[in-house]
């Protein structure tokens, strides 16, 4: 990779997803989470925002629309909440932290019309149970 390409790639312009989830970990930030990383990516899915609430891990799901015509929360599947089920068990795995310390899944919707300055932000602690395969303590 050429070094305009590796600029090209590093200082892109957000997508309006990316917008989105900057705006719920701040958001969740001022709430006391401390983020411990946005956007990862594991072999069995994505987790937009992975934080901690005192001893909790929380994997979360934002969801970014222009409307909130239809919740955005809504559109949180049963196959997306087993995919997000399958991936915090292997973050978890891989942190050895599986049956150390609680961890609960979260949907942030985040309602940004265009032209406004700043979102409307709406935060669903415990949004969903573990679903599937990958249980946590199995």
């Amino acid at each position: 990779m050429t070094l305009p390409q590796w600029f090209g790639l590093r200082w892109r312009p957000l997508t309006f997803g990316e917008q989105g989830e900057r705006a719920a970990a701040r958001f969740l930030r001022r709430l006391g989470y401390r983020i411990v990383v946005t956007r990862r990516r594991l072999r069995y899915g994505e987790i937009d925002v992975i934080a901690v609430d005192g001893r909790t891990v929380v994997f979360v799901e934002v969801k970014t629309r222009r409307s909130a015509a239809i919740r955005p929360a809504l559109s949180v599947d049963a196959v997306r909440r087993q995919r997000m089920t399958r991936a915090a068990v292997a973050f978890l795995k891989s942190h050895g932290l599986l049956q150390k310390c609680p961890a609960r899944f979260d949907i942030v919707e985040v309602i940004w019309p265009a032209g406004d300055p700043r979102p409307t932000v709406v935060h669903h602690p415990n949004a969903f149970q573990a679903e599937g395969q990958g249980q946590f303590f199995s």
